[in-house]
């Protein structure tokens, strides 16, 4: 299945979100998911299917500043 991740064109055998996170070894926990412009909740990410030609974005929490 052909995936855009964070602008990126990336090739997965996945069916959820989840499916990729563990592909990509990310803790759920320390990222926000946003599927085809949406928001998708922490507690969703495992029922949440994804497609061929969907676009994800991954924005990742960090610490940090003054």
């Amino acid at each position: 299945m052909q995936l855009t991740i964070n602008g990126k064109i990336e090739n997965l055998e996945v069916s959820t979100i989840s499916d990729i996170l563990k592909a990509k070894d990310i803790d759920p926990q320390l990222v926000a998911v946003e599927l085809n412009t949406q928001m998708i909740d922490t507690e969703q990410l495992g029922a949440t299917s994804v497609k061929d030609g969907d676009k994800l974005e991954f924005l990742f929490f960090m610490g940090g500043g003054r």
